[in-house]
């Protein structure tokens, strides 16, 4: 039974052998929840994500510390008998397994299902693949782009007759991430009820798709592919639905204003609060659909008002005004946000080597859980805490294991 104080997941032990960005975000969301999340790395250099894109060849990688907050690091060579006992001995005590290695990889280090689950019938065995482990595609690599291509993301990003372009955010890697950390949860859940654990499958290319589901919707109304429409309604259905310019004319000095297609309520305070009071009663614009026939000419008028004002008046005037309305922030002025910083949203840690670092936190506020971000770990920074106190190995024996290079 829980205390006051304690997070969500306290008490849940995850072995974490993920990389790079799919299964480290997922794995990093169970850890601001609360979990013990002992993340399993190869001795000599680490999990890959350490020294992917590293500005400083004596420190971990940015990439890698936006991913691992929270977490333990311990060390085994998979490939060796010892450093696979570990492992094993690891997932007996644990919760909560997690890999996301390239196809049959896990199968060839003897950590498959079938085995992990004979040493820990009610562990949550949760695997992110980019494609379907029955599926044609099985076998094949894929990184966040790829599933993006193969999900359908691409098909639907860009403007009208413009070449296919993938999401600035990764939405296959983290996504994937996502889907798998709520599977997990639930898992977790229903093993209180039944007391078996279960195995989690998680496609990047099946969660791309479970993203797109209004360019499904579109696909059903118009009886064809959903085609890229810039950054007008999906559905087609309703302008204003873009981004306009405003004053200063930087790369991101826009402002995207949308009315609803529910009906014309928003519409109504927009023309009232530009000054177009005479378009109210209109009925070339008194409904959604009229509306998007003459998105071109909607976009001029916006336009025209927008370029006299900078984007934080127009979403501020429009916002108070009950329109919805949202500035194009960058990276640089949402990191720099004075609320956001307030409010978790980015938060701040120490790092041994790198000294203060500010990464995006975790954006779930709950009244009864709260986690402090925590710097990323070292590599095998609890090799000694983690195999001496929970599996009770002695000094010698991980020197033993050390000199063998098993850890």
């Amino acid at each position: 039974m829980q205390v006051a104080n304690q997070p969500a997941l306290h008490g849940v032990r995850v072995v974490d052998l993920t990389q790079f960005e799919a299964g480290t975000s997922c794995t990093q969301m169970l850890a601001w929840l609360g979990a013990e999340v002992i993340k399993v790395e190869e001795p000599l250099h680490g999990e890959q994500g350490r020294r992917a894109s590293r500005d400083n060849p004596e420190a971990d990688s940015y990439y890698f510390m936006t991913l691992n907050c929270n977490k333990k690091s311990v060390t085994a060579d998979l490939k060796s008998d010892e450093g696979r006992q570990i492992v094993l001995k690891l997932i007996a005590q644990s919760d909560v397994f997690i890999e996301n290695f390239a196809p049959g990889a896990i199968e060839r280090l003897g950590l498959d299902y079938e085995t992990v689950k004979q040493v820990n019938p009610s562990v949550i065995y949760a695997q992110i693949k980019g494609f379907s482990p029955s599926g044609p595609f099985a076998k094949f690599l894929a990184f966040d782009m790829i599933a993006q291509a193969a999900g359908g993301s691409l098909s639907i990003t860009g403007e009208k007759g413009g070449r296919p372009l993938k999401a600035g955010l990764t939405v296959g890697d983290t996504g994937a991430g996502i889907h798998c950390a709520m599977g997990i949860l639930a898992a977790l859940y229903q093993r209180q009820m039944t007391g078996q654990g279960q195995r989690i499958e998680v496609a990047m290319q099946e969660a791309i798709t479970n993203f797109a589901r209004m360019s499904y919707a579109r696909q059903l109304m118009a009886n064809e592919p959903c085609p890229r429409t810039g950054n007008q309604s999906i559905l087609g259905a309703t302008s204003p639905s873009e981004a306009y310019p405003c004053k200063g004319g930087g790369e991101n000095d826009y402002c995207y204003v949308y009315t609803s297609r529910a009906g014309n309520v928003h519409w109504h305070r927009l023309l009232k609060a530009i000054g177009r009071e005479d378009l109210i009663e209109s009925k070339d614009f008194d409904s959604p659909e009229k509306r998007w026939g003459r998105k071109d000419e909607i976009d001029a008028m916006i336009s025209a008002w927008t370029l006299q004002r900078d984007k934080h008046e127009v979403m501020k005037f429009l916002g108070e005004a009950g329109v919805p309305a949202g500035a194009v922030l960058s990276t640089e002025e949402l990191m720099n946000d004075a609320h956001l910083r307030e409010r978790g949203v980015f938060s701040t840690f120490t790092h041994p080597v790198r000294g203060d670092v500010t990464v995006p936190g975790w954006p779930v506020h709950m009244s009864q859980s709260r986690v402090t971000v925590e710097s990323p770990p070292l590599l095998g920074q609890h090799n000694n805490d983690i195999y001496g106190q929970l599996l009770n190995m002695q000094p010698h024996e991980l020197e033993e294991l050390k000199r063998k290079k098993s850890i």
